[in-house]
């Protein structure tokens, strides 16, 4: 059994800003496990720009950004097991691991902070009709198949989806010399950023047909066709709408799921909504010195997000792991209001926080000329204007410590976007 002082399970931006940042408050025995060969989790199959805007006010790719932080790990002298497995964490924060190089190990960790990432949602779960013919990925996998591997998944595509990576490859198949028929989205506005459509579909003519879904596939051996149609409000399809698009390839962009099965291993409570773990103001999960961040936590749609907020679950995990538990007042439940999915945190300590906190979360439907409205038992206490929100974009609102401090004792914060 070996002693470390804070554990981090997962190499991606999540992981490698909760490593720096718990080194930086002054854990020295800090320990990564990632199960990739390589530190940098998705981004290293990103090679489009887009990241760093907010943390580094650049342009960067995904290999960049993430460089940019394996780098400062190295240079701070941090350990790092690659091609590690977690096979299990305890309420106790004992992880057993294994690996090729190091085979079965056990540790016991003062704190955890948990950033696996997430998982894409497969075919098994939309339940499409017809066979199960060779062509049908889900987009980051095929983004992985070209980026890292240099295969080409196909020549005539559709996509089923408007999740960002799912946009991404829209004009990355077309890049390639690919013909992308049409990205078919279920409801009646976009999952990914409004950036992407515009960069990734708008410049390459190429149609985004919200309101429709992919009802049957064709072909037995390869994909040879997918027959599309419109539905109705209630995602059910209209028949006379049918049309069948002769295609070769079908990506699913179709939603992203939270790596939570080591969480609940540990006994993590789980949100029903967000599908990641229950936490508080520090990102301290329902288990005492584990920790969450990042797409483990919630699935956010910028990586600078990420970024902030793992550095503060590695400051927190860091101040557990020197301090040990601290006492706490009474929590403030954090509850999702009119037009608001998946807050996170979910409990808000008023007499605990050391800092403004952070809450995050996508507004239901679209919203023009909206704001959001943060309420402490009912009484208005933030509001913020935006032009448009959209469910693929996160909002993200910071209230003030000493708004907070004025309400310790409250039960209950609210969120509602008012339009």
């Amino acid at each position: 059994m070996t002693e470390i002082d804070v554990l981090i399970i997962g190499g991606g931006p999540a992981g490698l800003a909760a490593a720096i940042a718990a080194h930086e408050a002054g854990c020295r025995k800090v320990l990564l496990l990632e199960r990739e060969p390589a530190l940098g989790g998705i981004l290293r199959q990103c090679i489009h720009a887009g990241f760093g805007m907010h943390v580094f006010k650049e342009d960067l790719t995904g290999p960049e950004y993430a460089h940019r932080f394996v780098q400062r790990f190295h240079a701070l002298g941090l350990s790092a097991q690659c091609n590690t497995m977690v096979l299990s964490v305890t309420p106790d924060r004992e992880v057993t691991t294994v690996s090729p190089t190091f085979g079965l190990q056990r540790f016991r960790a003062k704190a955890v902070v948990l950033a696996m990432g997430c998982r894409e949602r497969t075919r098994g779960a939309l339940r499409v009709p017809g066979w199960r013919p060779a062509g049908i990925y889900p987009a980051g996998l095929a983004q992985r198949f070209m980026n890292l591997d240099g295969w080409m998944p196909g020549r005539r595509v559709v996509i089923l989806g408007s999740g960002d990576i799912g946009l991404i490859m829209a004009r990355r198949m077309t890049l390639e010399g690919a013909q992308v028929l049409a990205c078919v989205e279920l409801m009646p506005f976009s999952s990914g950023l409004t950036r992407n459509v515009v960069q990734c579909l708008d410049d390459y003519d190429i149609p985004l047909l919200l309101s429709h879904t992919v009802i049957d596939i064709h072909g037995r051996e390869r994909l040879e066709a997918v027959t599309i149609a419109q539905v109705d409000d209630q995602r059910r399809p209209l028949p006379g709408t049918e049309r069948r698009l002769a295609c070769d390839t079908l990506l699913l962009s179709v939603g992203l799921i939270p790596e939570n099965e080591l969480s609940c291993a540990a006994g993590v409570g789980i949100s029903a909504i967000t599908c990641g773990p229950l936490v508080d103001e520090s990102l301290q999960t329902s288990v005492p010195g584990i920790f969450a961040c990042g797409n483990v936590l919630h699935v956010h749609d910028l990586v600078d997000h990420v970024t902030v907020e793992s550095e503060e679950a590695g400051r927190q995990a860091a101040r557990y792991a020197q301090e040990g538990q601290q006492a706490r007042g009474s929590d403030i439940r954090v509850r999702d209001g009119a037009g608001v999915r998946g807050l996170v945190p979910q409990t808000v300590c008023a007499a605990r926080v050391t800092d403004g906190v952070p809450l995050m979360f996508r507004p239901s439907a679209v919203f023009k000329d909206a704001a959001a409205v943060v309420r402490i038992d009912g009484e208005e206490v933030l509001r913020k204007r935006s032009r448009i929100m959209t469910p693929g974009e996160m909002v993200r609102l910071v209230v003030p410590k000493d708004t907070l401090e004025r309400y310790v004792g409250a039960a209950e914060l609210t969120v509602e976007v008012e339009s």
